[in-house]
This record gives structure tokens, C-alpha cells and sequence, in this order.
């Protein structure tokens, strides 16, 4: 038994040694309390943390270890690398607003007015710890360098797999702002990023940036958290991209609820919405959207097309890798919603016709 524990403490130092303060730095920080004094004025933070419209019953915490002691099949991860397109980002001269997607949820969406990159992770791992959340094969081929010069960083939430402190490190240089929910400025602000190149918003606020681009914050319903024990002390937030007469939704993490629909109805119609689609699970039935849940949120959105986003890079629930995407063709069909799923690195111009070749039909 001695030995036994002496062998995790030697794991744990040696841990800590391999990876230095890399491991802590990457945790971020929570708001200060002058910050917090400032969000105590919000309507939707109450008794210290972020609420969202309709507040669920919260399994997450007593379960959030389920997901790692559950059994899952081989086919959470891809049986061959990922298929990849390289394309030369900075060369890109669209006419009209153009999407890459890298993976996961990481978008590049370049325009006239501006480049936005969204919830960038071009690393090959999600989390502080390297190797405990791996990256799939074939998704490690776009990396900062490979960034245009970043108009605005557009961060939904403060969730390890949404904001990356080894990418966003690297980025920090090439981004000229960063617009993010409330409260996550402060891991930006400790990662070194100037304070005056940070916006914060809440639900329902905008800001217009220099060259013209209107970004909006929209409800979601999920969570925040970096560590176990801190929950909800940072906002988390969909968003409105409207660049000239383009208008692109973004759903960062959200479960399914009457939000999509007030957002259409408030803010649509929408050229193309990006709505996560991949990684649900018991453990987490109100977070994140359910199979063919996405088509049904992009109908509320009054959305043109759907490209689904969340999926084809982490495992993060138990279902097969390909499973979420192979329920919304049937789903997307059912009520008439176009679909665009693109390779990672495959540029899609708003206008052209949809990807539609069916590259995912492996496990």
C-alpha cells in the first residue's frame, strides 16, 4: 500500500516537472473582485455565478467522472486519419463571407471587413494535461502560423476545448481584438493580452469593430467551468456575425430550447448557422443538442444552411465518432434544411452550392 501510494505521488511530481507551470497557467483565472462587482449587476448573474434562462437540474457535477469510467467502443475515435484539405489561408480572396473549419468547433471565417477566428484549438491534445484528451488523426495539419492576421477572436465560452492557452499564446501577437462573454477577459488578461483589445458582452449586447463587422452575443444554454470547483463565474454565449448584408450564427455550446427560435426571430434570417453537433450524453442532457437536434435549431433560426461544428476532433462522450452527423442528414432532410459539411480545411463561400460529398462514412 506504501509503495502503492508513493508511486502516484512520484507520477504526480513527475507530472508537474514534465509539464512546469505550463499546467497552471493554462487553468486561466476567474474574475477579480472589482470585476465581479460589475457582474453582480447583470440580470443573469445571481449568488455568485451565471444562470441560464431556464436553470436545469444539474447532474454534471456528481457525474462529471462517469464519462471516464464508462465503457466506450472503439469507434469514438476514427479507425484512419481524418481527411484534410490544405488550403493557403492568407491566398483566400473571397467576394462573399468564406468559412475553413479546422475541427471540433474552430472556425476561420474570412470577409471583406475582417478575419474571425472562433474558439480556436490547433493543438493535438484538449485540456491542460498533454495526452489526456487526443486529438484524432489528421486534424493536426493547420497551426497559428497558418493564421491570416486574426480582425477578432471570438470566444463562446471558457471551456477547455473553446479556449486554448497554448493556441491562443501563439495567436496573441496576430489578434488586433478579442471579443468574448463576460468574464472570460480575465484568462485572456492573465495570458498576457492587453485589456483595451478585449471586449466583454452580454446577452443581447454588440459591438461594430473597425472595419464594419457586427458581432452580437446571443442566449445559450450550457455552463462554464476550468476547474471542478468553480462553476459559472464566466458567461457563455452564442453569437450574430453580420458582415455587409451576410448574417452567420454561431451556436458555441448550447442545448436545445425556445432561444434558438426568440434568436431567428430577433436576429435572422441567417445565411448559415454553425451548430454543434456531436459529443451529447445522459451524464449532460441539457447542454449540448441532441441527435438531429441541430436541424430543428437551425429551422427556429430561420437559417438558409447548416454546417454542424462540435465533432470530427475530441472524444468527449461515448457515442461513435461519425454517429451525431450520420442522424442529421436524415434529420436535416426531414425538414428541408440544406447541409454543408466540409472537410477540415475546406473552404465554403456563402452562395456557392453545399458540400455535400459524404467523406465521413467510416468507422
Amino acid at each position: 500500500m506504501i509503495r502503492s501510494r508513493l508511486g502516484v505521488y512520484f507520477f504526480v511530481l513527475l507530472l508537474i516537472a514534465i509539464t512546469g507551470c505550463r499546467l497552471f497557467k493554462s487553468v486561466g483565472r476567474n474574475p477579480n473582485k472589482a470585476a465581479v462587482t460589475k457582474l453582480e449587476e447583470q440580470p443573469n448573474y445571481k449568488n455568485g455565478s451565471f444562470e441560464n434562462l431556464a436553470e436545469q437540474a444539474d447532474t454534471t457535477k456528481k457525474r462529471s467522472l462517469l464519462f471516464l469510467r464508462t465503457h466506450k467502443p472503439k469507434t469514438v475515435r476514427p479507425s484512419r486519419p481524418m481527411p484534410w484539405v490544405k488550403t493557403d489561408l492568407n491566398a483566400l480572396t473571397p467576394t462573399a463571407p468564406t468559412v475553413v473549419w479546422f475541427g471540433h468547433s474552430s472556425l476561420l471565417i474570412k470577409t471583406l471587413q475582417g478575419n474571425i477566428l472562433i474558439d480556436p484549438i490547433l493543438n493535438n491534445h484538449a485540456g491542460p494535461i498533454p495526452g489526456v484528451m487526443r486529438a484524432f488523426a489528421g486534424t493536426g495539419h493547420y497551426h497559428a502560423d497558418d493564421m491570416p492576421t486574426i480582425d477578432v477572436l471570438l470566444i463562446s465560452h471558457d471551456h477547455y476545448d473553446h479556449l486554448d492557452y497554448q493556441t491562443v499564446k501563439k495567436l496573441k501577437s496576430r489578434v488586433k481584438l478579442a471579443v468574448v462573454p463576460l468574464g472570460v477577459g480575465s484568462n485572456l488578461i492573465y495570458w498576457g493580452f492587453n485589456p483595451k483589445k478585449i471586449i466583454e458582452l452580454n446577452w443581447d449586447q454588440s459591438t461594430t469593430l473597425p472595419g464594419g463587422l457586427q458581432i452580437t452575443a446571443t442566449k445559450a444554454q450550457h455552463k462554464s467551468n476550468r476547474t471542478y470547483s468553480s462553476r459559472n463565474k464566466t458567461l457563455w454565449a452564442s453569437y450574430v456575425i453580420q458582415s455587409a448584408q451576410y448574417k452567420i450564427f454561431y451556436s458555441g455550446d448550447s442545448g436545445y430550447g425556445p432561444h434558438f427560435k426568440e434568436i431567428g426571430e430577433k436576429y435572422g434570417p441567417f445565411d448559415l448557422a454553425l451548430l454543434e453537433c456531436g459529443q451529447y450524453s445522459p451524464n449532460y442532457p441539457w447542454t449540448h443538442l441532441w441527435i438531429g437536434q441541430a436541424a430543428q435549431a437551425a429551422v427556429d433560426l430561420n437559417a438558409k444552411m447548416l454546417e454542424p461544428v462540435h465533432w470530427g476532433k475530441f472524444v468527449e462522450a461515448s457515442h461513435p465518432w461519425n454517429e451525431a452527423v450520420e442522424k442529421l442528414v436524415p434529420a436535416a432532410g426531414k425538414v428541408n434544411m440544406p447541409l454543408n459539411i466540409p472537410k477540415i480545411g475546406e473552404p465554403y463561400t456563402i452562395g456557392d452550392p453545399p458540400k455535400t460529398a459524404v467523406w465521413w462514412n467510416f468507422r
